[in-house]
């Protein structure tokens, strides 16, 4: 079974930064995000049938903080060999809290024998563009055009999903003081 765990960003389709993004990639064959952004903190390639992942994820969440971040790049990177481009949104300065808890939770679910074969890379996906005329050094050049306002926000929403399917679990997190 496919699943994954991840934290939600409260941003929004509207924001004007996005609206230019998208004007400037208007002709462009792109599968715009609409709403559901997140960071993916670990995506679980095969779970081992019958093992316990929530108790070790409940220990881990009701004891995390959520993490404020700020968010003020535009970025792009080239999956399939190429021949299509991620658009996302991140971050130039990671808190280190945010990585140890991805590292941990990673670490959890390896130690249940669970696959996990993509490397954590901070990012919120906007768009998949699918469009023979663009490669990621020409997306890049467009999306460098926008200015990104640096927004700061709490990110305190975890879900655990199975890929394409059902909630298995839901956590706030604790607001930091």
């Amino acid at each position: 079974m496919q699943s994954y765990i991840e934290i939600k960003v409260p941003i929004s389709w509207d924001e004007p930064w996005f609206e230019e993004l998208r004007e400037l990639l208007d002709g462009v064959n792109i599968r715009w995000q609409r709403g559901y952004y997140h960071i993916t903190m670990a995506f679980l390639d095969e779970t081992p049938h019958g093992v316990d992942l929530l108790t070790g994820l409940n220990r881990r969440l009701q004891q995390a903080s959520a993490p404020t971040m700020t968010f003020d790049t535009l970025d792009a990177f080239a999956t399939g060999g190429g021949r299509r481009q991620v658009i996302y949104l991140t971050t130039s300065d990671t808190p280190p809290e945010f990585l140890s808890l991805v590292e941990d939770i990673r670490g959890h679910f390896k130690a249940r024998g669970c696959v996990i074969q993509s490397p954590f890379k901070l990012h919120v996906t906007l768009g998949r563009v699918d469009d023979h005329r663009m490669n990621v050094s020409k997306l890049k050049g467009i999306i460098g055009e926008v200015d990104v306002p640096a927004t700061t926000l709490s990110l305190n929403s975890v879900e655990f999903r199975i890929f394409r399917g059902k909630t298995l679990g839901l956590w706030k997190l604790k607001k930091s003081l």
